[in-house]
C-alpha cells in the first residue's frame, strides 16, 4: 500500500479511540520514516512511524478513501481496456 501526501483514510470503529474519535485522517507529510497527519472534524493532528501506519493498514484499522481524480483515472483506464 502506497502512502502519499494528501491520501485520506477512514478510521475503523476499533481504532477511533486512539484518534480522538475522528472518522477520518489525511496524510499531511510523508518523508519515508514518519507520517504526519491531520484528523477529520478538526479533532487534532499527529505523527507516527511508517511501520505503524503500514501495520494499521494491514490490520484494516485504516482504509484508503479514494479521491475523485484516481476514480476518474481508473474509469478511463477500464474504458480503454474494454
Amino acid at each position: 500500500m502506497l502512502i502519499e501526501e494528501g491520501n485520506r483514510y477512514q478510521i475503523s470503529q476499533n481504532a477511533k479511540g486512539f484518534f480522538n474519535s475522528a472518522e477520518t485522517m489525511t496524510v499531511k507529510s510523508y518523508n519515508g520514516i514518519t507520517v504526519q497527519f491531520i484528523l477529520g472534524d478538526s479533532k487534532g493532528h499527529g505523527s507516527m512511524p511508517v511501520e505503524h501506519m503500514q501495520y494499521l493498514l494491514k490490520k484494516s484499522n485504516l482504509t484508503v478513501i479514494p479521491n475523485k481524480r484516481s476514480l476518474l483515472n481508473h474509469e478511463l483506464n477500464e474504458e480503454q481496456i474494454g
